[in-house]
């Protein structure tokens, strides 16, 4: 590959983009720490302002922004092929390490030193959570504009039960609009660009915007046909062999509308995914998906890869006379494919257009205030954790418009409830890192399932 007017090569991006993809622990707001660390303050190749930039736009996304986040920077160092490897290389190290961890789930739930650590996790992962929401607020609530906007995404969510996509674009409506009447009221926390030599993608695109940042309709469109035949034939095939009631089928087309509408990033997407694959599909029981929540916050890579775990466990179910783990890994494969390839589609699609727009304030401000109600959408998502993994039984009431979470004060779990508040004080009083935490409290559960019988 000719060497780019940046100056970085293709091997060298590729190196770094695997690093990434290691290191990328913590969900989201971990994810995103490390890339800026890397790209931002270390390699320097691309600017505080830019990077945020690109942050809000796929913030402003359907899917996990941290990958998205990945590609971006990717397609602007390396074109296509520099997003694709980006993007691929942070979710493998991930997506190997879920099919494994799936594998054993099936394979060993059961055996009750394995069901310990599962019930260790549950805990740790409500801290974990926790943390999300004070990290990103602290990023994106710079004043009392954009704090009232995430909490009322979040009442709006939790006692009212508005879909996610409304909440979100209702927050960019309001950010564009207010952004024209009270600027000031619609700019976060983020840091100003340092002094120094500029960055390298800066450097380029000041002195001469390359060909692929140039947005054009005609380009457009055939990248998005390209991206939506790779997404879509191999579910029609499925369809056309196997049936509309099948649940390989009905995943690929379930995770295939999530991918569309769920927007907020990984933990704004697990309570619709969860609230669907257990009460209508009934694919895992509400405990199953925050064994895989747990599973999935040890492993590096996007959050929302536990969506593959729900895959491997709705196909080893349906197996009928195949082999359970084989079905397993084909429902993983099929929730992994329609989860990130729209991830690149709306990348390649958007990204020029998002750059050429990148000084627009009204564009600026409605980003501005979607990163606002995230904080809100993630808080929900805390709280319904909080709910289901300290209570037993948690019911759903509604008055009127209202709609209540009540739990049964009977059902409260004390070993997770201990657990739970140990976790809590070891992150945020002691700042212990999230694996450690995650390994003690599971080996915390599983001395205590063995000590109970």
């Amino acid at each position: 590959m000719e060497r780019p007017a940046h100056g970085i090569s293709f091997r060298e991006a590729l190196g770094t983009w695997a690093r990434i993809g290691l290191e990328s622990f913590g969900g989201p707001a971990g994810q995103i720490a490390v890339m800026h660390r890397v790209l931002v303050e270390e390699k320097r190749w691309i600017s505080e302002r830019r990077f945020l930039h690109a942050l809000n736009y796929c913030m402003l996304l359907p899917g996990p922004e941290a990958m998205q986040l990945a590609t971006y920077v990717g397609w602007l160092l390396h074109r296509t092929v520099g997003g694709l490897a980006a993007g691929i290389l942070f979710v493998l190290p991930g997506a190997l390490g879920m099919l494994g961890l799936s594998l054993v789930y099936v394979t060993w739930h059961h055996v009750p030193f394995v069901d310990g650590l599962f019930f260790g996790l549950k805990p740790a992962v409500l801290a974990v959570v926790l943390q999300a929401v004070l990290r990103i607020g602290r990023r994106a609530l710079g004043n009392g504009t954009l704090a009232a906007l995430a909490g009322a995404a979040f009442v709006a969510l939790f006692f009212f039960g508005v879909p996610f996509p409304l909440v979100v674009l209702g927050a960019g409506l309001i950010g564009f609009v207010g952004g024209r009447i009270a600027p000031q009221r619609f700019v976060g926390r983020a840091a100003h660009g340092g002094g120094g030599a500029p960055a390298a993608v800066d450097a380029m695109l000041d002195e001469q915007i390359p060909d692929h940042a140039r947005p054009s309709v005609a380009r457009t469109l055939r990248v998005a046909l390209v991206w939506l035949v790779l997404w879509w034939v191999p579910l029609l095939v499925l369809l056309a062999l196997r049936g509309g009631a099948d649940t390989f089928t009905q995943l690929g087309l379930f995770f295939s509308k999530a991918a569309v509408v769920t927007f907020g990033g990984a933990y704004a997407v697990l309570a619709y995914v969860a609230q669907q694959a257990v009460e209508h599909f009934h694919w895992l029981a509400p405990g199953q998906m925050l064994d895989g929540l747990g599973l999935a916050e040890t492993t590096p890579g996007p959050l929302i890869l536990v969506t593959q775990f729900v895959g491997f466990l709705a196909g080893s179910s349906a197996a009928g006379t195949a082999s359970p783990l084989l079905a397993g890994a084909l429902g993983a494969a099929i929730v992994t494919w329609v989860t990130f390839v729209p991830c690149f589609l709306w990348i390649f699609i958007g990204a020029p257009w998002i750059e050429a727009l990148r000084g627009h304030r009204g564009l600026n401000s409605a980003l501005t205030a979607i990163t606002a109600a995230v904080v809100g959408v993630i808080l929900n998502l805390a709280l319904w954790f909080a709910l289901h993994v300290l209570f037993g039984t948690v019911d759903e009431r509604a008055v009127g418009p209202l709609r209540l979470a009540v739990p049964e004060l009977a059902t409260l779990s004390a070993p997770s409830l201990v657990l739970a508040a140990g976790a809590a004080l070891a992150t945020f009083r002691y700042g212990a890192k999230m694996l450690p935490v995650l390994g003690v409290c599971a080996a915390a559960g599983a001395a205590w399932r063995l000590a109970v019988g």
